[in-house]
């Protein structure tokens, strides 16, 4: 079991050359013997972007605060604080920052 406060989980920067300004804390993940599901913490600075990828897996995602578009094969899908995303697995997406302060999300994946 795990109690704890978000802001005392590492952040860390994601690293993937096709991401800009995109921050990342694994709020539970592998190292807690999470076997089913991944919860992670999303921050990306105005004007940043996750990379355009796609992958087998559905998630889960919550935009905390903050605004933006996830681009899909579909055209830009505009989201704001309060929204619940789904995407579906194997489709490209992407999450753009496009307002003036920080964008944060809960993601949830499988655990693979």
């Amino acid at each position: 079991m795990k109690v704890a406060a978000y802001a005392e989980i590492a952040e860390e920067r994601v690293l993937d050359p096709e991401a800009k300004d995109v921050f990342i804390r694994v709020l539970i993940g592998p190292g807690d013997g999470a076997k089913v599901f991944h919860m992670r913490r999303f921050r990306v600075l105005p004007g940043g972007h996750t990379p355009h990828h796609a992958h087998d897996w559905e998630h889960e995602v919550f935009i905390i605060s903050g605004e933006g578009k996830l681009e899909t094969p579909d055209g830009p899908r505009p989201f704001k604080t309060g929204d619940v995303i789904f995407v579906d697995p194997g489709i490209k997406h992407q999450f753009k920052n496009t307002g003036a302060s920080e964008l944060e999300f809960f993601c949830l994946i499988p655990a693979l």
